[in-house]
């Protein structure tokens, strides 16, 4: 049973008719998959935004479309480039049984205890999430690795370090595990080097004689008569 619940009705209003629904505080959107006839659907604003940000690409929900079942999952969420509003939802409809792909956070846990933390290092992350296929039931909510053994700014994590569960693979099978998740950084040496850099002196063009790197004019007056 997914973790997420969703309630849907279907949709009739359609093109600029669903403008008057988001004034309603009504989200449009369609429910699609393989082997599913595809069904426009609406739900409320609050909750369905509330159910989006937790269950987010990467797990399954339990959807009711006009008292029937159906297990899905968010494909993709139109938003208002100004108003940072939800425009639309794209659900795809799954089966148990069948692979889905999701895109997972990756959590970084335990860097407060590492040698590099307590040495005053930072941790830099790099990849913040990454595409995995399981069947529903396997998926998670995150993916989460270990960091309490990194040591100095020479340490790093990689994805062959991302322990997967069980029933669950990457996407990329040709996918680089030597990729780093996040590296430890020297903040003190960074800002140092920021610096230096900043006192470096610079040299402007009209500081530049314009005849660099031209012949002198005897030698090019010579050339010119031969």
């Amino acid at each position: 049973m997914a973790k997420y619940k969703m309630s849907l009705d279907v949709r009739t209003a359609t093109g600029k008719k669903t403008k008057a629904l988001r004034a309603e505080g009504i989200i449009p959107g369609i429910v699609y998959g393989s082997g599913f006839e595809p069904v426009m659907v609406q739900s409320e604003y609050v909750s369905t935004e509330k159910t989006l940000l937790a269950a987010g690409y990467h797990s399954p929900i339990e959807g009711k479309i006009a008292d029937k079942d159906q297990l899905m999952m968010v494909k993709n969420v139109d938003i208002d480039p100004v108003k940072r509003t939800i425009r639309n939802v794209e659900y795809l409809a799954i089966s148990a049984d069948e692979i889905v792909e999701a895109t997972t956070p990756i959590e970084i846990v335990g860097f407060e205890k590492s040698p590099a933390s307590v040495a005053k290092l930072s941790l830099m992350q790099i990849i913040e999430e990454i595409d995995v296929k399981a069947k529903p039931a396997d998926l998670v909510a995150k993916l989460e690795v270990d960091a309490s053994a990194l040591v100095d700014d020479d340490s790093k994590i990689t994805l062959a370090d991302l322990k997967l569960p069980k029933g669950v693979e990457f996407v990329d099978k040709e996918l680089d595990l030597e990729q780093p998740i996040a590296i430890v950084i020297d903040p003190a040496a960074e800002a140092a080097e920021r610096e230096a850099e900043a006192e470096a002196p610079t040299v402007d063009a009209a500081d530049v004689p314009s005849d660099v790197g031209e012949k002198p004019a005897e030698e090019a007056k010579e050339e010119k008569s031969e």
